[in-house]
């Protein structure tokens, strides 16, 4: 009997992935986020393309995972995405963010430019909260990681 042919599966992607450009670190991001919330709320990352996949992303409880220092950090769950324009009037999405960081164990990631579709199955986990003791490349110091990463080891 001969072999079925191979189903074409889209693979789930619930999940976003950026750059945060700018902040050195997640401080800094929490920051800049709150000065954001409180100067125009609700809490929304704009960004030029709008994802087509949007409807999946909601329907899943999806969230954008930030990368800070070449590292994917934390992430946020996406309330909502919308269309918006920015100040010039151009056309854009609007990523209404939940305001809580979620910090996540923290993997080197190799820029890129706009977003990325991010699979669940490859996105990092959630630390826990309280978790006492830091695993993996989180459990280096951060001026180690850095210069592992400036080596091109990590």
């Amino acid at each position: 009997m001969p072999a079925a042919p191979p189903r074409h599966q889209i693979p789930a992607v619930p999940h976003l992935i950026k750059l945060s450009v700018g902040p050195r670190d997640v401080d800094q991001l929490r920051a800049i986020q709150a000065r954001r919330m409180e100067a125009d709320p609700p809490l929304r990352h704009q960004t030029r393309m709008v994802p087509k996949r949007a409807a999946e992303i909601l329907s899943a409880d999806g969230s954008i995972y930030w990368v800070v220092a070449g590292f994917v950090r934390v992430r946020q769950r996406i309330l909502d995405i919308r269309d918006e324009k920015w100040d010039d009037g151009t056309a854009c999405a609007g990523l209404v963010l939940d305001p809580a960081l979620v910090p996540v164990e923290a993997r080197p990631q190799k820029p890129f430019q706009g977003w990325r579709y991010l699979a669940p199955e490859a996105a990092p986990p959630d630390i826990r909260p309280g978790a006492a003791e830091a695993r993996g490349l989180e459990a280096l110091p951060a001026k180690l990681r850095r210069e592992l990463r400036d080596l091109g080891l990590l």
